[in-house]
């Protein structure tokens, strides 16, 4: 279910807000190769399955950067912004891999609102996205995005 925030007082309010989970996406392999192929890294480890089912994650795994750039795809299942006149990514603080993400895994992101604050005309949000691998106890990847949006002013 993702929280709708209206306005930049809404958006400001909700600092320390669990956003909770996704629905689960499952990892292919054709996802990882399309990635492969949009960013030219073609490590054996990512799209040779038959040698990285004798390297050390036992088959091939997903790139880091795909696991982080799944936040782009979690961030609107998680929260909307509506009457927004405009929203950009800043950039993100940290970002972590603490597991590798396997090919066939299923992986949901989890939100929460870190920070929040007000930058003039726009609201600067802090939110921390983990990439949560289903079954395992660590994630594949934690980020802490940094967006700026400006609402359009509401007229009540």
């Amino acid at each position: 279910m993702s929280h709708v925030f209206s306005s930049a007082r809404a958006l400001l309010d909700a600092q320390g807000l669990d956003l909770g989970h996704t629905d689960w996406l499952p990892i292919s392999q054709q996802r990882i190769d399309l990635f492969a192929e949009a960013t030219g890294d073609h490590q054996w480890i990512h799209v040779d399955p038959e040698r990285a089912a004798s390297g050390p994650f036992g088959a091939c795994i997903a790139h880091g950067y795909l696991t982080q750039s799944l936040a782009n795809l979690f961030l609107p299942q998680l929260m909307t912004l509506e009457n927004m006149a405009m929203g950009v990514n800043y950039g993100s603080d940290r970002v972590r891999f603490p597991a590798a993400v396997r090919v066939g895994s299923r992986v949901r992101g989890h939100g929460l609102i870190l920070r929040v604050e007000a930058l003039g005309e726009a609201v600067q949000a802090v939110v921390r996205v983990s990439v949560e691998i289903e079954g395992e106890s660590r994630p594949g990847c934690v980020i802490d995005t940094i967006s700026r949006y400006t609402f359009n002013p509401l007229f009540e």
